[in-house]
């Protein structure tokens, strides 16, 4: 599907005019978006626009790592937004150039959704230039980065706290399951972070230098979202560490439990073994109340070792 958006020299804005009534004086910047096209309409950016090759080909070719390619008469973006609910990449392809910025999408984007609808609810929509729709965009898509980290970030919170009372093993799959949403974060945000800093730093992107101080508080956005996901990486780093000493603990607690109960049997067994001996002559064995001494014996032995391992701190 193709649909435009046109602003005329007096301040009009058109919705869905044909792409070809856009190329015209009267014009003074316009809106083409691709959403989910097809090959036949993927084909116009060539032969409407006349686009690079390269720059083409890397819309039909999904999932580039988030760029910046000059070009003569225009500029082409790669920019990742997350689906909030699988962490899924979306790439927004811009070709932005004077006078008019060319959006190419095969998802759904609720980012550019929002810019869309927020122009044609303006009631000053000529205030809005191709300039300020490639700010929108790019500020809607990393503003929509913040939600996703929070939410993670109460998850942690909710796994450190365990208020469900989940087994470790439970906890550690959440943890780890965590983790690697935070670094499927860190994979897109951080190249979006090289992009704004390589946008701004250019001398090529005059309209960039224009409002530079926007486009700079995108980029410290940016800047804040990964340091939000390094410090929630560094908290699951410390929850899985406490985590793992705490069953490292409780492991060498049983042990020492086991360890304490197999040396207080150890003397029990040596008498129970001599005593259960097949020999004939064993003088104890006629004695009356040899039983009960052995007994007595036994149990004192016990109480003596038990009294000797409190003693040690053992079951402190």
């Amino acid at each position: 599907m193709i649909r435009t958006m046109a602003m005329t020299k007096e301040q009009t804005l058109h919705i869905d005019l044909p792409i070809e009534k856009l190329h015209n004086d009267k014009i003074e910047w316009y809106w083409v978006d691709f959403f989910e096209p097809t090959p036949s309409e993927t084909q116009k950016l060539e032969s409407e626009f006349n686009f690079h090759p390269l720059a083409i080909e890397d819309c039909i070719h999904t999932l580039q790592r988030p760029k910046l390619d000059y070009f003569d008469d225009h500029t082409f973006y790669v920019i990742h937004a997350l689906n909030a609910k699988s962490l899924d990449k979306e790439e927004i392809d811009i070709f932005h150039g004077y006078g008019y910025i060319v959006t190419y999408h095969k998802a759904t984007s609720p980012e550019l959704e929002q810019v869309w609808n927020r122009i044609q609810r303006d009631k000053s929509p000529h205030n809005w230039e191709e300039d300020h729709v490639l700010h929108q965009l790019l500020d809607k898509v990393v503003d929509n980065y913040f939600p996703i980290v929070y939410a993670i970030e109460d998850h942690i919170n909710d796994i450190e706290d365990n208020t469900k009372q989940l087994s470790m093993e439970r906890l550690l799959e959440q943890l780890f399951d965590t983790r690697a949403d935070l670094l499927t974060l860190r994979q897109t945000v951080h190249p979006m972070r090289d992009l704004l800093y390589r946008m701004l730093s250019s001398q090529h992107l005059d309209s960039i230098k224009e409002r530079k101080e926007y486009f700079s508080d995108i980029h410290d956005h940016l800047l804040k979202v990964s340091e939000l996901i390094e410090s929630n990486r560094e908290m699951t780093t410390d929850i899985r560490d406490s985590y793992m000493s705490l069953n490292s603990h409780e492991t060498n607690r049983t042990m020492q439990i086991l360890t304490v109960i197999s040396t207080i049997f150890m003397p029990l067994t040596f008498i129970v073994g001599v005593y259960g001996m097949n020999f004939t002559y064993m003088p104890e064995l006629d004695e009356r109340y040899a039983y009960f001494v052995v007994l007595a014996i036994m149990g004192i032995i016990a109480v003596l070792m038990f009294l000797w391992f409190k003693g040690k701190g053992w079951f402190d």
